[in-house]
Parts: C-alpha cells; sequence; structure tokens
C-alpha cells in the first residue's frame, strides 16, 4: 500500500520545470501550424493519420485508440496509426498534438478529465485546452464506480457514510492525486458529510489492486477498470457516476439517485489542432460516429463497459467549459495540487 497522501500536497517545483521542458519539447515536435488548402480538406484523407495516446500502452485510451484506428484505416483506406507519448499526467501529448499542423493528419485520443481538470492543477500549462485543440467526438464514455472492499459493511453511499461516522475515523479512498476520481470521491464525501482519508496512488490499477488486496477500503475509478474485478468478487460495487443506471453495472445504484445530477467519468474524447478544416472535422466525426454505433462495435464497447456519447462538436466544446469551471471550483475549494 502507498503511503498516506494529503490531498493538500503541492507539486514540486522540479516536477513543474520537468513538465513544462518535455511540453516544450513536444511543441517542437509537433511542427508549425499551417494553414490547409480547401482541397486537401475535399481529399482528406491522403496519407496516414496520426492517433495520440497521451498514456502508456494497455490503458483505457490506448485499448480504444487502436480499435478505433483498425476501423478508420479500413474506411479510410488510408494507414492510422497509434503513437503513446505518455508522460506529465497526459499534458505531453496533449500539448503535441495542440501544437501540431491542424490538418487532421494529428489527432489526440485521451481521457478529456486531462483537459477540464489540468488548468487547474498544473502551474502555467503550455497550451490552452479549449483554445489549442478542437473537439471531433466521444466515442466512449465509462462512468465512474464507487468500489470497496469485500468485508465492507456497506451498499450505498448513505451506509458508507453512516459507517464513517460511527466508527469515527475516515475510510481510506486509494485514488490518483488530482485526479478526476478524487475530484468526485471529494464532492461525494462532502455532500454525504465526512471525510475521506486520501491515499495517494501513480495510477488507479495500483489503487485497484490494494483495494481487492483488502488493504484500502475503497476507490473510485471506470466501469472498464472496475468491473472486471466486481464481476469477479475481487471488490464490491456500492454506486455508478452515470445518470441513469448503466447497463454494465446492473443493479449497482447511481450516486445521482442520492445526489442529483451527480455525472461524472471516463469521457474518452477524439480531438485534432485548432484551426482544423470544418470538412475535416465532420468527415472524422461522421467516420467515428458510424463505427461506434455498428452493432458489433457497440456490443464491444459495451463489453468493455462504455458507450458512445451523442454530443456534437459545439456541445463538446460548451461541455468542456461547464466542466473545467465545475472542477476549477473543487480545486480551488479544496487546495488540490497535482503531485
Amino acid at each position: 500500500m502507498k503511503a498516506q497522501t494529503s490531498i493538500t500536497q503541492s507539486a514540486p517545483a522540479k516536477a513543474r520545470r520537468a513538465l513544462l521542458g518535455m511540453a516544450a519539447a513536444a511543441m517542437l515536435a509537433g511542427g508549425a501550424s499551417l494553414p490547409v488548402r480547401a482541397q486537401d480538406a475535399a481529399s482528406y484523407p491522403s496519407r496516414m493519420i496520426r492517433i495520440t495516446v497521451p498514456n502508456p500502452a494497455g490503458g483505457t485510451s490506448d485499448v480504444l485508440g487502436r480499435l478505433l484506428a483498425k476501423e478508420l484505416g479500413e474506411m479510410f483506406k488510408q494507414p492510422v496509426i497509434v503513437e503513446n507519448k505518455a508522460g506529465g499526467n497526459g499534458q505531453i501529448g496533449a500539448a503535441f498534438v495542440a501544437k501540431s499542423a491542424p490538418d487532421g493528419y494529428n489527432l489526440l485520443l485521451l481521457d478529456m478529465s486531462v483537459l477540464t481538470i489540468g488548468p487547474s492543477v498544473v502551474a502555467q500549462l503550455p497550451y490552452n485546452p479549449q483554445k489549442d485543440l478542437a473537439p471531433i467526438t466521444i466515442p466512449a464514455y465509462s462512468p465512474h464506480l464507487l468500489v470497496v472492499r469485500n468485508d465492507l459493511p456497506v451498499k450505498n453511499i448513505d451506509e458508507l457514510a453512516a459507517y464513517a461516522k460511527k466508527s469515527g475515523k475516515p475510510p481510506s479512498f486509494g485514488t490518483p492525486l488530482a485526479s478526476i476520481s478524487q475530484l468526485a470521491g471529494i464532492l461525494i464525501a462532502q455532500d454525504r458529510g465526512f471525510e475521506f482519508n486520501v491515499i495517494g496512488y501513480k495510477g488507479g490499477a495500483q489503487a485497484l489492486a490494494d483495494l481487492a488486496g483488502g488493504q484500502i477500503d475503497s476507490a473510485m475509478a471506470s466501469v472498464v477498470a472496475t468491473n472486471q474485478l466486481v464481476q469477479g468478487g475481487k471488490v464490491k460495487a456500492i454506486a455508478v457516476t452515470s445518470a441513469k443506471p448503466f447497463a454494465a453495472t446492473p443493479g449497482v445504484p447511481t450516486v445521482a439517485s442520492q445526489i442529483p445530477n451527480f455525472v461524472t467519468g471516463s469521457w474518452q474524447g477524439l480531438l485534432a489542432p485548432a484551426n482544423t478544416p470544418p470538412a475535416v472535422l465532420d468527415k472524422l466525426q461522421d467516420a467515428v460516429q458510424r463505427i461506434v454505433t455498428r452493432p458489433e462495435f457497440a456490443k464491444h464497447l459495451q463489453e468493455l463497459g462504455s458507450e458512445p456519447s451523442a454530443m456534437n462538436r459545439q456541445q463538446i466544446a460548451e461541455w468542456m467549459r461547464t466542466e473545467t469551471q465545475r472542477w476549477g471550483k473543487v480545486v480551488k475549494d479544496n487546495n488540490i495540487k497535482a503531485e
């Protein structure tokens, strides 16, 4: 189990400098932003497309990216590759794409919380997610599951709150610091009038492993990450953060049924550099939407614990603005800092 970490831990100056340095290098590697001629947009794509995933191989974004790359390659008759550019909590890869040429050949696929939380927790973020990136679509949404160790005598968040108050000590909560799961956990605890003892981890998988081993009391992560443990009887799910009951987690109550309008999760977004021609964005949006609504692909998403979002580009841009404001307030109110 990881050492206890305060939720108000400050990011070391050295780490911030390293992030800025790596992001600057990513910008230079991305190339200058050049205008795209109308005829190029009309003939798009005419060469290889690269999808940057700012996380290591094997994660949710990586798996989804490779599934989409295969389908897009077949649809466009052009090679589509996935390149992992991990580092800086996802910000290195995001900065690389943000500063790439706006021609539709360098795309970004990631958990959108990197873009909506990053401006609040990273000092001097080297790009502006809302100004330097153009949303295309959200091919997969997976709500969070609040999960607890099997022997914890609770079945929902009200019982978890009652348990915390009766026991006299905060239940431990494993999470990567300054993450969407930490912020969601803080909101749930505050609404129910108790506190979590936050235990900081480098990644959600490590927290879930410790939870399954009984070393911590609770954790929160996407259905994609948690549902196999739930189905295997390793941990117990007590709440899901979708707006309505989620198909992949039958019988699990929603947080929204106890805390009105509470919706969080992992929105896997596909984006391009700002100023990419609308015709190119339209073509990509249409292609991905056709792929994710195919019965066999939709079934695969459901098996993974995800479903496609119906938001269009304009709705995603507005959602990014409101989510950035929402989480920015939580970060400020609780003095959350990146590791």
